[in-house]
C-alpha cells in the first residue's frame, strides 16, 4: 500500500495530527481498529468500504467516506480489494470546529461525510480524484479544512485540559483538572462531551490504554504484571478488563493477532495499530 502523510500548517496543526493519503490492496479484508485518543475523517475515492461499530450494531456501508469522533470501542473496517482515500487524523478535540452538531451525538456512530458537510462533499471528491498525485490531494484537503474552520466555544478549555491528560498519559486526577481550570467537574465534563464526545475520565482511560499498548514489544517476552503496574493499573485483572473493553480481546490473544500481522506483513504501513479481523 502507498501511504503519504504530513502535518498541516497553523492553525490546523493545533487540531490535527496529520493529513494522509492511502491507496492499494489492504493487508486483510477486515481490520479492527482499537480506540485511540483521536478522531477521524476519511474522504473515500474508491469503492465503498464498510464499518461495524460494535457487535450490537449492524455493519454500514460508506461510499463518500466517514466521520468518526473519538471512539470508546473497537471499529471493524471492511475493505474492497483495492482502496483509495485521503483523510485526517484529528487530535481528540480537533474535529469539533468542523462539526455542525455536538460530538456526543456521533459517539460510536460513524456517519458519512455528507451527513456532516452536506452535498458539496461530492464536488470535493471530484477535485481530489482529479488531483495530480497525493501531495496535491493533501493540499486540496487542507484548503477545504481551512475554509470550513469555525470558532468553537469552550475549545481552549478542552484543548488545554486534554494536553494535561495527554502529558500524564491519563494519570492525572480529574478533580485536579477542573480545579486548575477554575470550573466545576460537571461543566468540564459537559464541554468534553460536546467537543470530544466523551468525558475527561474516558479520555484519560484511552490515553493510558494507548500508551500501554504502544509500549508492548510483540517480538519479545512480555511480563504482563510489570506492564500493568507500570501503566498505573490496580492489578493485572484490572488491566485485562480494560484490554477486553477496548479491543474485545484478552492481552494474550491481542499479542497473538499482532504477531500474526507482523509475521504475514512485515514492515507494512499499517502495522502499528490495526489488527486483522479475519
Amino acid at each position: 500500500m502507498e501511504y503519504v502523510s504530513r502535518v498541516p500548517r497553523p492553525p490546523l496543526d493545533g487540531l490535527i495530527d496529520d493529513l494522509y493519503y492511502l491507496a492499494g490492496a489492504p493487508p486483510y479484508a477486515r481490520l479492527t481498529l482499537p480506540p485511540m485518543p483521536a478522531a477521524l475523517l476519511i474522504v473515500n475515492l474508491g469503492a465503498p468500504f464498510r464499518i461495524r461499530a460494535g457487535t450490537d450494531i449492524e455493519t454500514a456501508e460508506y461510499a463518500d467516506g466517514c466521520v468518526v469522533t473519538m471512539p470508546t470501542r473497537a471499529l471493524e473496517f471492511g475493505y474492497p480489494l483495492r482502496t483509495r482515500s485521503v483523510g485526517v487524523h484529528f487530535k481528540p478535540w480537533g474535529l469539533a470546529p468542523f462539526l455542525p452538531m455536538p460530538a456526543a451525538e456521533l459517539r460510536d456512530q460513524p456517519v458519512t461525510v455528507e451527513q456532516v458537510w452536506g452535498p458539496t462533499v461530492a464536488e470535493l471528491r471530484d477535485r481530489l480524484a482529479a488531483a495530480d498525485g497525493p501531495h496535491e490531494m493533501l493540499t486540496l484537503l487542507e484548503q477545504e479544512l481551512m475554509r470550513r474552520l469555525h470558532e468553537t466555544a469552550g475549545l481552549g478549555l478542552v484543548r488545554h485540559t486534554s494536553h494535561v491528560i495527554a502529558a500524564t498519559t491519563g494519570g492525572v486526577a480529574i478533580g485536579d483538572l477542573s480545579a486548575a481550570a477554575g470550573v466545576s467537574s460537571t461543566h468540564l465534563a459537559q464541554r468534553f462531551k460536546e467537543l470530544i464526545g466523551v468525558t475527561p475520565k474516558r479520555l484519560a482511560r484511552t490515553y493510558r490504554f494507548a500508551a500501554t499498548v504502544f509500549a508492548i514489544n510483540p517480538a519479545g517476552p512480555i511480563d504482563w504484571g510489570e506492564l500493568a503496574g507500570g501503566a498505573g493499573y490496580f492489578d493485572q485483572a484490572h488491566f485485562g478488563h480494560e484490554f477486553r473493553a477496548f479491543t474485545g480481546l484478552t492481552p494474550t490473544r491481542y499479542i497473538e493477532v499482532r504477531r500474526r500481522f507482523l509475521r504475514e506483513h512485515p514492515g507494512h504501513v499499517l502495522d502499528s495499530w490495526p489488527l486483522p479481523a479475519d
